[in-house]
């Protein structure tokens, strides 16, 4: 097998193996050649050939995202790796742990004019776990007196700064960065190493021991208990835990579409309760009724901005947030971060949780009935419009499905309906951003045994178009592209007003269409403009075909937000 002749290219092949990290995303280029020499030319990694480096990142992103594992992404120097930047936030905010490995220029080439070349080092500063800037080696294996010294002592430096690098991504599930620069000839090859790791020991976890009194004294003293589960990977949290939850008539749970958490007594649609309150002649009452003693929050960040607006205006006596890693402000009353895995917490001390009576659940639980009767009567007398297209597609998705939702109007939309239990659901809720959503499906979809859907808008879809250029697209992968013709969320926002500045500058009006993308990137192209198209579209749109698929769903823009608005006065 040849490896490259430049030691800490072998180097870092060696951690990567010894750490079982296979899987690595190589965008094209000359300075990285050493990386991409000794990665594809070793059968125990997986390579895949994105050329667009935010495309790339993103579709590494989502491969992380479903192993829940380290993968890595490889660029070349100069500009090549800023492109990076978008995933990187979203993996340090989502807690994604994303390997980015940059070529970089040796030092003395850095601003004195030569091509390509940026000051890479810490660039990644404000959203990385770690940054580890390795040495250029002064020795290819060449036996030259002094330089083998000063090798050793580079060497040495670029060991610990890839084994911390890599144990911080392990340890902490976040991005890190390994910025490598190579001196040419860049494509020498050999067939022996030059290089030895040492082994490194897995470290053995320790058992916590946690005095969580005060914190189960709180629990049986708190009359109104809010469980609010943000972002969460699928059966995450034990069954057994959810029951004993959902049997508490003093416990409030409050889930979301990218929570993947699913019961009868739970909220799943947050919106649809917060909503009708703010509208109401009694809106001060109910709120305070809806206001917790306690607030429990699970998992990655939250959608919903109403909820986040009630928990700041009506703020719980605690708030206690349960992560083995970090915990957010949200509501600006975080008293508790329970470092430790929800299942850890709730294990240990459900036993000793005394279940209050109290009708706290039960009077919510007759609104969320509520509100789901009068959903189905204003369906049956709205036009066609998002609204209509989301009830439609969100029970047509074939059970066991993987779920991509893109950001913005998509991941709000799909709040308001069912979503079937047996889906896993995923969304970019890191930075929230449309940058990245098709890649990110894309990654996810190449080692997920069922097949794959993506649910996008508009502009997440046609700005994200680089995400179809790539040779890893499964014949059973599937788009839904809500066309609108703009960025509609801004019409449902304040400020919205019918002007061309408005419609230019906000909105982002346009007449694009997805058909001649769809042939350019080999996709079967089916378009939809009413409620009896699309369903006659959907009939067949998940059956086994050659091609990956994309169903275009064309939505009126002036009255969609018309609808939405005058869907949550109507179940008010």
């Amino acid at each position: 097998m040849m490896h490259s002749n430049i030691p800490s290219a072998q180097t870092l092949v060696l951690y990567f193996k010894s750490k079982g990290i296979k899987n690595i995303v190589i965008s094209p280029g000359s300075r990285n050649a050493p990386l991409t020499l000794s990665f594809t030319k070793n059968p125990f990694f997986s390579c895949f050939s994105i050329v667009d480096e935010r495309c790339a990142a993103f579709f590494a992103l989502g491969m992380a995202q479903q192993l829940g594992e380290p993968v890595a992404v490889v660029c070349t120097s100069g500009s090549a790796m800023l492109n990076f930047y978008p995933a990187v936030t979203e993996a340090f905010y989502s807690d994604i742990p994303l390997v980015v490995v940059s070529a970089d220029r040796p030092k003395h080439k850095i601003d004195i004019g030569d091509g390509q070349t940026i000051r890479q080092e810490n660039i990644f500063e404000k959203h990385i776990g770690y940054s580890a800037n390795l040495k250029e080696d002064v020795s290819r294996g060449l036996e030259v007196t002094g330089v083998e010294r000063s090798q050793a002592s580079i060497q040495s430096h670029n060991q610990r700064a890839i084994e911390t690098a890599l144990k911080i991504a392990f340890e902490k599930s976040t991005p890190v960065h390994i910025n490598i620069p190579f001196e040419e000839p860049l494509y020498g090859l050999t067939d022996r190493l030059k290089v030895e790791i040492p082994v490194s020991e897995t470290p053995v976890a320790k058992s916590g021991n946690n005095d969580w009194a005060d914190l189960i004294s709180i629990w049986n003293s708190s009359q109104r208990k809010m469980v609010l589960i943000g972002v969460n990977p699928p059966n995450a949290l034990e069954k057994e835990i959810l029951e004993t939850l959902a049997r508490d008539t003093s416990v409030l749970v409050f889930t979301e579409t990218t929570s993947n958490v699913h019961h009868p007594n739970f909220f799943p649609s947050i919106d649809s309760i917060i909503a009708p309150i703010e509208k109401s002649v009694d809106r001060d009452e109910l709120f305070d009724n809806l206001q917790p003693d306690l607030l429990i929050t699970l998992g990655g960040l939250i959608v919903s901005k109403k909820i986040k607006a009630f928990l700041r205006g009506h703020q719980p006596k605690h708030h206690w947030h349960i992560d083995s890693n970090k915990a957010y402000d949200t509501f600006f009353c975080l008293s508790e971060h329970i470092k430790t895995h929800p299942n850890t917490f709730f294990g240990s001390v459900m036993g000793d949780f005394n279940k209050a009576e109290s009708s706290y659940r039960d009077k919510w639980l007759n609104a969320k009935t509520n509100y789901e009767q009068k959903r189905q009567t204003y369906l049956e007398q709205i036009g066609f419009s998002d609204f209509v297209a989301f009830d439609l597609i969100q029970p047509s998705i074939p059970k066991g499905y993987q779920v991509h939702l893109a950001n913005s109007s998509t991941v709000r939309y799909t709040q308001l309906f069912p979503m079937d239990a047996s889906l896993h659901v995923y969304c970019n809720r890191g930075t929230s951003g449309i940058d990245g959503s098709t890649s990110t499906a894309l990654g996810a979809s190449i080692h997920n045994q069922k097949p794959t859907l993506l649910i996008t808008g508009d502009l997440s879809f046609f700005y994200d178009s680089n995400g179809l250029w790539n040779n890893y697209i499964r014949p059973d992968f599937r788009i839904i592209l809500i066309n609108n013709s703009g960025g509609g969320i801004f019409r449902i926002l304040p400020g919205f007003e019918e002007t061309d500045e408005f419609s230019t500058f906000f909105e982002t009006q346009h007449a694009h269409s997805a058909e001649h993308l769809a042939r350019m990137f080999h996709f079967d192209h089916l378009a939809a403009a009413n409620e009896q198209e699309v369903k006659m579209a959907m009939s067949k749109f998940y059956d086994p075909s050659e091609k990956p698929k994309i169903l275009e769903i064309q939505t009126p823009t002036a009255a969609n937000n018309k609808i939405l608005l005058d869907y949550f006065d109507f179940i008010s």
